[in-house]
């Protein structure tokens, strides 16, 4: 439901940005003579996910040191834990008397 309350607003946003900007551009891509015609509000959109989907990119591959790094920190846990039930279990066990 949150999901839709925030949403909803922001698809509105698009769809009255999308239908006031139909004019047609001209787009060009520098070191080639190509040209592209299209509505300026789907290059400024195109652009715009481009740029999220990169910037998402960059983050994940950012993230993958971070994640390495507690899977291993995890793993540092799981072995102390298992060393300090060993260590409880042996002061649990009377001593043998000397002989």
């Amino acid at each position: 439901m949150l999901r839709f309350i925030i949403g909803l607003p922001i698809l509105i946003l698009l769809v009255v940005f999308a239908l006031s900007n139909a004019e047609p551009v001209r787009l060009g891509f520098w070191p080639t003579d190509y040209t592209l015609q299209a509505p300026l509000s789907v290059a400024v959109l195109v652009g715009a996910a481009v740029a999220f989907l990169l910037g998402g990119l960059l983050v994940w591959l950012n993230e993958l040191g971070q994640r390495r790094r507690a899977r291993r920190a995890e793993e540092n846990v799981r072995v102390l834990e298992e060393r300090l039930e060993e260590l409880k279990a042996r002061l649990a066990r009377p001593l043998a008397p000397p002989t």
